[in-house]
């Protein structure tokens, strides 16, 4: 009897020293098949403009509202004709909706007082796929200045009408140069890359070109003929 007091317990204790064995051993399979990596991939393409839009603005001013009507009349046909005589189409040419504003003189407390004049204002905008030719104009438009135009004109832009597909085949490349760097980071470590486990795309950055500027939002140039598209992808896999 004395001796079962003694056998009981150590059999007991066996048995427990056997299950807490067995669930280290498989707490450290767990831990091993569990290891991964993360890694991330980028892929960079230059892209060349192939639409080019530039816009202008009349701003006329005149003691009456007929008075300045009349006057962008006379100044509206003058900046129409240089643009056609630079080779764009009327087709090419789009006139917005035109903007009457009453101009007040204001007394020394700061009182809105009598109309002073008008001033109209008028978009122009042309735009064209030869985007060299939005480039030059954007320059020389400069000289109607010479001839009495109010017509102020705001910096070209550029876009690339086909981004759409460079974007499923840059982040293609972002995806398969972070597959690349995992494996090397396998090898490396004498390790072999499993499977794919988890993948984040970064937001695109559309550059200049040569540009190091990025944004946690997104770059959109619009300021640049040649631009570069980045697209990065942060990816996880599994190592054998």
């Amino acid at each position: 009897m004395q001796n079962n007091r003694f056998i009981i317990p150590a059999i007991i204790s066996g048995i427990c020293f056997i299950i807490v064995a067995v669930i280290l051993a498989g707490g450290l399979r767990k831990f091993n098949s569990d290891q991964s990596i993360s890694v991330t991939g980028s892929a960079k393409q230059v892209i060349i403009s192939d639409l080019g839009i530039l816009r202008g603005t009349f701003n006329i001013s005149a003691s009456t509202a007929q008075d300045a009507y009349r006057e962008l009349e006379r100044q509206r046909p003058l900046v129409i004709n240089f643009l056609k005589s630079k080779g764009f189409k009327d087709a090419d040419i789009d006139l917005k909706t035109i903007s009457v504003y009453p101009q007040y003189n204001f007394g020394a407390n700061g009182q809105q007082l009598d109309i002073r004049s008008y001033a109209i204002n008028q978009m122009l905008e042309v735009s064209a796929k030869d985007v060299n030719l939005i480039k030059t104009v954007s320059i020389s438009i400069a000289s109607l200045f010479e001839q009495g135009i109010n017509f102020n004109v705001n910096p070209p832009e550029y876009y690339y009408t086909k981004l759409s597909d460079v974007k499923i085949k840059i982040q293609a490349e972002a995806a398969k140069d972070a597959m690349v760097r995992g494996e090397k980071v396998a090898e490396a470590t004498n390790r072999k890359l499993g499977s794919l486990t988890g993948a984040r795309m970064g937001v695109l950055q559309i550059t200049p070109e040569n540009s190091n500027q990025t944004s946690d939002y997104g770059i959109n140039d619009v300021s640049s003929i040649r631009k570069e598209i980045t697209a990065v992808v942060s990816a996880n896999f599994e190592i054998e």
